[in-house]
């Protein structure tokens, strides 16, 4: 990992309705900017912060992907989120000042570091900026909630047509084609998230390429019904 401090400017980042600074006046965009004067570049495959580190700052993913995972007690390692450009990792530091998971880099990534702790005290300041970190915070918990009923009560098809609607929709917001994608995210690690095996998620995605729901061809996905995938999430009893 390398970090590079040179001006990131909030003001002029393609990403900043995505991230932190909404609403916020050309001067106190500035001292935000000051405030968020480091980015971090971190290769494929390594770790941004791991379990029991101390928590210091928030990241905000500028380019790339991550995965968020734990370690069970059997040692093998459940993925508990993947994020992407615009959004925050480090949230699940900040109730007991330690890292509570593991982040880890996807593809070469690049975050822009927050200080905590100067965090909150322009918050304080900014009654926009601390509104938006509530909403981002508030976002997390509905996200986890959703998970929740992805592992309660939904079966295979429908957890995996949910996630790759919930991608789509979450990419096409920054930007890129609603219906199709390249998956930074091994079958494994959607089957960690998803609480399926990985022979689940493999013939899951074959029965749905079957059924005319999508193309695949290995990570590169392409949406061809929509509707039809929404439509197993509709007939969900809950």
């Amino acid at each position: 990992m390398k970090a590079s401090a040179f001006k990131v400017a909030c003001s002029s980042c393609n990403l900043r309705e995505l991230c932190l600074p909404v609403g916020l006046s050309h001067s106190e965009l500035d001292r935000l900017d000051a405030l968020v004067a480091t980015r971090k570049t971190v290769a494929r495959g390594d770790m941004l912060f791991r379990v029991g580190d101390p928590f210091q700052s928030l990241y905000a993913v500028r380019t790339g992907f991550f995965k968020t995972c734990v370690s069970s007690q059997d040692g093998r390692d459940q993925v508990t989120g993947f994020q992407m450009a615009g959004e925050l990792l480090g949230l699940d530091g900040i109730s007991h000042d330690r890292h509570t998971c593991d982040a880890i880099a996807l593809e070469d990534s690049q975050v822009c570091i927050i200080p905590y702790g100067q965090l909150e005290s322009l918050s304080r300041d900014f009654v926009e900026l601390q509104h938006q970190f509530h909403k981002i915070m508030s976002r997390e918990i509905v996200r986890d909630h959703g998970v929740m009923l992805l592992l309660g009560s939904m079966r295979a098809e429908e957890r995996l047509a949910a996630f790759l609607l919930n991608l789509t929709q979450r990419l096409q917001a920054r930007g890129f084609s609603p219906s199709s994608l390249i998956l930074r995210m091994t079958r494994e690690e959607i089957g960690s998230y998803l609480g399926l095996k990985l022979e689940t998620v493999s013939r899951t995605f074959s029965k749905f390429q079957e059924d005319g729901l999508l193309e695949v061809k290995q990570r590169d996905i392409r949406i061809l019904d929509e509707a039809g995938l929404r439509q197993l999430i509709n007939n969900t009893g809950c």
